[in-house]
């Protein structure tokens, strides 16, 4: 069954960001900062692929993502779901169950055998694609993905995710440019309301994890 009817946008951030403290998929720290990707510290920490093992959870935030998906971009916009590899690809699944759409998934890379193919499934040319993934901080992996899907002859004017870390400059200018729009559920601003709300972490954690918000450069720079 597609969704239609659900709440509002900012209703639904509040419900998202509840969920993923819920289940323990956000994670504060300050005084043993995580060690992000590009090599930068951070008192923050999220993990959606923890949403796969609560059924409850993950069917809803699914409902969410799809009428979110429908909302911002149209009910029509879509003929293909991609996932991209690994995080995004039980999350595009189930959009596209949701949407009754066809479903592929991107790899980061040519596999290296076989057909040496980026795109797993058949997707063909002119087809609209919507790319979905668990989260963005940057935008930068997402622009490799909605690469590959365009070699195909496929156009890609959209990523949804469910996490969208939301602090950091020019990541939707950077996406706009490139032509994709970002359709997201909740953001580091939304969990921290949540978190202050429920009590979910001490006071100076709190106040350590504004503080990052506010100015991730200097925060890192501070705790390398």
């Amino acid at each position: 069954m597609i969704p239609s009817s659900f709440p509002s946008k900012s209703e639904i951030a509040r419900l998202s960001a509840g969920m993923l403290l819920e289940i323990g998929a956000v994670s504060f720290n300050a005084k043993e900062p995580f060690t992000h990707a590009s090599g930068k510290k951070a008192p923050t920490y999220v993990d959606c692929r923890k949403l796969i093992s609560f059924p409850r959870i993950r069917s809803t935030l699914m409902d969410f993502l799809s009428v979110s998906i429908m909302r911002e971009a149209g009910f029509e916009a879509f003929d293909n779901i991609a996932g991209g590899e690994t995080a995004g690809i039980p999350f595009a699944a189930m959009v596209a169950e949701r949407l009754a759409l066809p479903m592929t998934y991107v790899r980061k890379k040519p596999k290296g055998y076989g057909r040496n193919a980026r795109i797993e499934g058949a997707m063909s040319e002119g087809q609209r694609v919507l790319l979905v993934e668990d989260l963005t901080t940057d935008g930068g992996s997402k622009l490799s993905f909605v690469d590959a899907i365009r070699d195909t002859g496929a156009t890609c004017s959209a990523t949804a995710v469910i996490f969208y870390y939301g602090i950091f400059e020019g990541v939707e200018k950077t996406l706009g440019d490139h032509g994709v729009q970002l359709i997201s559920l909740c953001t580091w601003w939304d969990v921290l309301e949540v978190a202050k709300e429920r009590e979910a972490f001490d006071a100076e954690t709190l106040a350590e994890v504004e503080s990052y918000l506010r100015d991730p450069a200097a925060w890192s720079a501070a705790h390398a």
